[in-house]
C-alpha cells in the first residue's frame, strides 16, 4: 500500500488493539492504515510476533505528538516461562541452542528468584530485539551471525501470581517500566533457579491505565469497515 498522498484522518486520537499472535505491530498497523486510508498512526510500545494483547495506536497528529508520554507508560503482562530449554530469542519462536536439566524448585527457593529480580535492576537486552547498536537493530546484527557483548539496561519491575504449574513451566504476571523486556526477565529468572527457560506464552493486558478488556479484537480487522473501526478511536 502506498503511503502518499493519503489523506488526513477522520478523527484524531487512541485506538486500543487486542493484537492476535503471528502479526507483527506493524503488520496491524499496515492494516489499519489501509482500513483508516490514513498515514498518520504512531503506536506507545511493540509487541513481539508471538506475543498478544494490548497495541496502543495513535491516530492522527494530534495523538502521535504524544507518543513519548505514552512510550513512557508502564505496562503489564501475563507469560509462561517454560524450563529446561533456552532458544536464541528467549521464546518460543528461536531456534532451541540450549537445554539443560530442571532442578526441583520449591516454593520458598521460586520466591527468593523473584525477589531478587525486583525492584529497580539490571536486565540484559535480549540479542534478538529492536535495540539499535551504531545505527543497526540488535535482531539483524544477530541474523547476520555478529557477535555481540551483552547489554544491560535499568528498569524497575514488580511480580505477582507467580506459580510453579508444573515442574518445568512457571507462570506470572509482570508490571514492567519503559524498556522492560519479558523475555529477558524469564530469561534471567530461568538462571538464577539452576536452568534455562524460554517464554512459551506471553500477552500484554494493559498499559498505564488502559486494558486489553477495552479494546478491539484484532483477529476481526481483516472484515471491519472504516466507520466501524472510527467508531473505536478514542479523542485524547
Amino acid at each position: 500500500m502506498s503511503l502518499k498522498n493519503l489523506p488526513k484522518p477522520q478523527k484524531s486520537g487512541i485506538l486500543l488493539l487486542d493484537k492476535p499472535a503471528d502479526f507483527s505491530s506493524h503488520d496491524i498497523i499496515a492494516i489499519v492504515r489501509r482500513i483508516l486510508n490514513t498515514k498518520t498512526i504512531g503506536h506507545s510500545g511493540t509487541l513481539d510476533p508471538m506475543a498478544t494483547g494490548l497495541l496502543i495506536l495513535l491516530v492522527g497528529r494530534e495523538a502521535t505528538r504524544r507518543q513519548a508520554d505514552f512510550l513512557k507508560l508502564s505496562k503489564t503482562y501475563q507469560a509462561i516461562l517454560h524450563l529446561g530449554t533456552e532458544t536464541n530469542t528467549w521464546d518460543r519462536y528461536g531456534e532451541v541452542i540450549n537445554t539443560s536439566p530442571v532442578p526441583t524448585i520449591s516454593s520458598e527457593q521460586l520466591a527468593a528468584a523473584v525477589q531478587k529480580l525486583s525492584g529497580t535492576i539490571s536486565q540484559q537486552v535480549p540479542p534478538f530485539s529492536a535495540k539499535k547498536i551504531k545505527g543497526e537493530k540488535m535482531y539483524d546484527l544477530a541474523r547476520k551471525g555478529v557477535e555481540l557483548a551483552p547489554r544491560f539496561n535499568e528498569v524497575n519491575v514488580s511480580w505477582k501470581n507467580v506459580i510453579l504449574r508444573t515442574p518445568n513451566e512457571i507462570s506470572f504476571t509482570l508490571t514492567g517500566s519503559s524498556g522492560t523486556y519479558v523475555r529477558a526477565l524469564g530469561y534471567m529468572l530461568a538462571r538464577s533457579l539452576g536452568t534455562v527457560g524460554h517464554l512459551s506464552q506471553l500477552r500484554r493486558v494493559a498499559i498505564g491505565p488502559y486494558y486489553v478488556e477495552n479494546a478491539f479484537a484484532g483477529n476481526l480487522l481483516k472484515s471491519c469497515q472504516t466507520d466501524t473501526l472510527y467508531n473505536w478511536v478514542k479523542q485524547l
